[in-house]
């Protein structure tokens, strides 16, 4: 996932906006494993190979 895309995500669970980036693995602006956090709801979303599961916690 392009760091750029945290422009224009938003929380699919509560629609806050901008998503807090915790990176455990990058490749130059690329975040390749992580998690995106909502400081609303505090919903968690997973990113793996380079992309994010957006789907609610309680679809997943």
């Amino acid at each position: 996932m392009k760091k750029d895309l945290l422009d224009i995500l938003a929380c699919p669970n509560c629609r806050h906006h901008p998503l807090e980036l915790t990176a455990s693995r990058m490749d130059g602006d690329d975040v390749e494993e992580g998690t995106l956090t909502c400081t609303s709801c505090g919903a968690i979303y997973p990113i793996a190979g380079s992309i994010p599961d957006m789907l609610p916690p309680q679809d997943r």
